[in-house]
């Protein structure tokens, strides 16, 4: 028989990011735009897709004002999604989150200090950061924040560490978003060289990108309220109504894959295969799986 190249994943996650519910339920920004439509019908997906994962990682920009009524509602979408993925949920604030508000209706909480956890999954860490600047829409990270990340880290995870963080310390690829971006970022570096931090996960630009910081992959997840347009002039900035998505994050002993997923659907290319018939075809070719944990139910075809 022969071997995949890697087994399956010892975790999975989806990393959802900018889910920005109004107040009130009505379109944002005098657009067509539903946000709390788009959330439902993305998580929706998820549940029927019959994935396991281990959590939901949300990063940030949970509401687009700070409402209490929005978070309420959130958490009305989210928390049954979660009971049916039979999975935890792993919150970040955002620039458009208030602190005292997200906690009081998310975490049960009181108080209106950053933002900040850590979650084991496992033998897996993750580490939750606030880079939110009350009053302002760029981010950063105060001395006590991390003084707090750097003890944190002086002890690694047995297998490593995920670190959230709404603003991503990346360069923009959009010239309005260096306005808006996390100031500050060599200190950020300064405490994660050397670390165990296999990934960075962020949000804010509501756009997929990827890239490296201080030697760590860094992904970041599309918004699942409205996208941005990077097929724009140079130096121009346009939010639509599509490009909303979510990041699968799967974690194997030696990388981290994320894959970017549209909440666009589109129509079928080539033909479709069925779960349990793209089992038969691996089986048929003489191909086993690699010892390893198992965290989901998706089965790789022939045709990818």
């Amino acid at each position: 028989m022969i071997l995949t190249e890697h087994p399956r994943p010892s975790h999975t996650f989806v990393h959802i990011s900018d889910t920005h519910l109004p107040g009130e339920r009505s379109p944002l920004y005098g657009s067509g735009t539903d946000a709390d439509s788009n959330l439902s019908l993305m998580l929706d997906r998820l549940v029927a897709s019959g994935l396991k994962p281990d959590a939901l990682l949300m990063t940030g920009d949970l509401t687009d004002r700070g409402d209490v009524s929005a978070y309420r509602r959130l958490r009305a979408l989210v928390e049954p999604a979660a009971v049916a993925l039979e999975c935890e949920i792993v919150w970040a604030a955002g620039n458009h989150d208030d602190r005292a508000a997200m906690r009081a209706e998310l975490l049960d909480g009181s108080g209106d200090d950053p933002i900040t956890s850590v979650r084991w999954f496992g033998d897996m860490r993750v580490i939750v950061l606030d880079s939110t600047v009350p009053g302002a829409h760029w981010g950063e990270l105060d001395e006590a924040q991390l003084s707090w990340l750097a003890s944190e880290l002086s002890v690694a995870a047995p297998a490593g560490t995920l670190l959230l963080i709404h603003h991503p310390p990346l360069p923009t690829v959009l010239d309005l978003a260096v306005t808006v971006e996390l100031r500050d970022q060599p200190r950020l570096a300064a405490v994660l060289a050397g670390s165990d931090v296999g990934g960075i996960l962020s949000g804010h630009v509501h756009h997929p990108s990827f890239g490296t910081f201080a030697g760590i992959p860094v992904a970041v997840a599309s918004s699942s309220a409205y996208g941005q347009d990077l097929a724009q002039p140079i130096g121009a900035t346009r939010g639509q109504d599509a490009a909303q998505g979510y990041n699968l994050v799967h974690v194997y002993a030696d990388t981290i894959v994320h894959s970017a997923v549209s909440l666009q659907r589109g129509t079928d290319v080539g033909e479709p295969v069925a779960a349990d018939e793209a089992g038969r075809r691996i089986a048929g070719r003489g191909i086993g799986w690699r010892d390893g944990a198992r965290s989901d139910a998706s089965l790789a075809g022939d045709d990818i």
